[in-house]
């Protein structure tokens, strides 16, 4: 199975082609201000390299946030209109639980992503050495509330994602023994999109077009100017 793989939730633009969980290919930018014109040279350079056309993709896969709102409707367009145009099924995946499957040591994986003002977008998730599940739900709040709801776990907690570099020190001071992600795998990338895609496939969550949408946990920044929040 191929699948094309796009994330533009972050300031870095990522595509990329798998062959069922195996990365054939790779490609990214990073600057977040040019996604719109980026993304699409992107994809047609990705698929020439590896000579490829839209008609030999099984699966498309992209992320739905949270993360930039004019990213991530932007590859959820793209993905939209190539789904609509060639029939291909489409699997979403959120930016949190992408930033899990760059963690491959077994244990408790607590993903974060700064959501400046001390807050972050956070979800928690185990991994038994072949299988990530997500535990519990998708939360926008402030670190010291996560903190504090993660200090009931004696288990030994993974930190990933630009949340857990912004606030390296709170962790160390409300959580024992905290386990932090190479810098490398603080990133977003199209790489563990496709493979936590690949993973959905195989137990039955697809579905088209119309079943991907974004997923913001909390307002853009001018709705919150508009009602006086920060």
């Amino acid at each position: 199975m191929k699948i094309l793989a796009i994330d533009t939730s972050s300031k870095i633009c990522s595509v990329a082609i798998l062959e069922d969980d195996i990365v054939i290919l790779e490609k990214h930018t990073n600057d977040e201000k040019t996604h719109s014109q980026n993304l699409m040279p992107l994809l047609d350079e990705l698929l020439k390299e590896c000579n490829l056309t839209l008609d030999n993709i099984n699966l498309l896969s992209c992320c739905q946030g949270p993360g930039s709102f004019t990213g991530i409707r932007i590859g959820i367009a793209t993905v939209k209109a190539f789904s609509d145009a060639k029939n291909i099924p489409v699997v979403g995946v959120t930016s949190l639980e992408s930033l899990a499957y760059n963690i491959t040591e077994n244990g408790l994986i607590v993903s974060l992503l700064d959501a400046k003002n001390d807050n972050v977008y956070y979800s928690l998730h185990s991994f038994d050495g072949k299988v990530y599940k997500q535990i519990g739900e998708l939360r926008s709040d402030n670190i010291q509330n996560i903190l504090d709801d993660l200090s009931i776990y004696d288990d030994q907690l993974i930190f990933v994602g630009d949340g857990s570099v912004s606030h390296k020190d709170k962790i160390k001071t409300f959580i024992k023994n905290p386990v932090f992600a190479k810098d490398n795998q603080n990133i977003q990338t199209s790489i563990s999109i496709g493979k936590s895609a690949y993973t959905k496939f195989k137990n039955g969550i697809l579905g088209d077009s119309n079943s991907i949408s974004p997923i913001y946990l909390k307002k853009s920044q001018a709705e919150r100017a508009l009602d006086g929040e920060k």
